[in-house]
């Protein structure tokens, strides 16, 4: 069996990791918290020693809020702003993610974004240009639209944290939710999202923005049959989607993620032992790191054993 590369949604994984790990249980000496840091470093050995990967690229949010997706529809993550602007950022996890890339940098793992874009775009990327199997790790739901049996690219659903991952193949994208992974943007521009903002077509939930998939395929003909008088849709619901018309002919393009971004060019073999040993000792020792890192260093020699 070919060894995946592993395409994290870093943002994702450390805003659970500052979540999941008590600020109080993970200090640094200097009384700054660091849990942020040890969670993600402990997921990335348990991913690592379950997934047994040959390659590692952790996505980054170079724009978290992209201005042409706030274009399309102004409610998009208006939510997570800041009063003075930027993104509503816990004082506490902040500072840790500056940390966390320093410490991926000494161990020797990827880690990059790119401008104008958030991960999710950069992980569509990943999955459409790079050699299969591509497994891409986010709690993301918008990720499903990835899953491409054909392709190879896999989603390892962490809505419920790294140790209970879910493996979603298009089988499971289907047994969800009730479409195609090919079909799952459309469906989630129907549903609506509240963690992102997008607002859905009102008195629309899943299982009718399902069975309107299954039925017509794409959005685009649901839109086309929504014109033509012949179409039957129950009572209500045609009214419903022609008042959502404008909102419709945008959706899409703000949940599709980006497949044709220019990534940087990175060797993303992922390595055996840590690219620079001594700069990640003093890291370890300087912010009480030494647990989540050796344990990190034994999964990687594990790995390339």
């Amino acid at each position: 069996m070919t060894a995946p590369l592993l395409a994290i949604d870093a943002p994702s994984l450390y805003f659970r990791a500052f979540h999941g790990v008590p600020a109080k249980a993970a200090m640094a000496p200097n009384g700054t918290p660091v849990n942020a840091v040890r969670g993600f470093l402990d997921m990335v050995t348990t991913l690592v020693k379950g997934r047994r990967p040959d390659r590692l690229v952790c996505a980054l949010d170079y724009d978290w809020r992209p201005a042409w997706r706030v274009a399309l529809i102004s409610t998009y993550k208006t939510h997570r702003l800041a009063p003075e602007g930027g993104e509503e950022v816990p004082d506490e996890l902040a500072p840790q993610v500056d940390l966390l890339l320093e410490v991926l940098d000494a161990v020797g793992i990827v880690a990059y974004g790119v401008d104008g874009n958030e991960a999710d775009d950069v992980l569509g990327t990943l999955a459409a240009t790079q050699g299969p199997p591509v497994e891409v790790v986010s709690g993301d739901r918008d990720l499903f639209q990835l899953v491409d049996d054909e392709r190879g690219v896999r989603l390892l659903y962490v809505g419920r944290g790294v140790a209970k991952l879910e493996d979603c193949d298009e089988a499971a994208v289907l047994a969800k939710y009730a479409v195609p992974a090919s079909g799952y943007a459309d469906f989630a521009a129907l549903r609506g999202d509240p963690s992102d903002g997008l607002p859905g077509v009102a008195g629309v939930g899943e299982k009718t923005a399902a069975r309107l998939i299954e039925r017509y395929g794409s959005l685009d003909a649901i839109v086309a049959a929504v014109a033509d008088p012949a179409a039957d849709f129950a009572p209500g619901l045609r009214t419903k989607l022609e008042a959502a018309a404008d909102y419709l002919a945008v959706a899409p393009k703000v949940v599709r993620v980006a497949t044709d971004l220019k990534l940087p060019e990175h060797d993303l073999t992922l390595p055996a032992v840590p690219r620079d040993p001594d700069r990640l000792l003093a890291l370890a020792e300087q912010w009480n790191l030494a647990s989540p890192c050796r344990r990190l260093v034994d999964a990687l020699a594990e790995n390339a054993g």
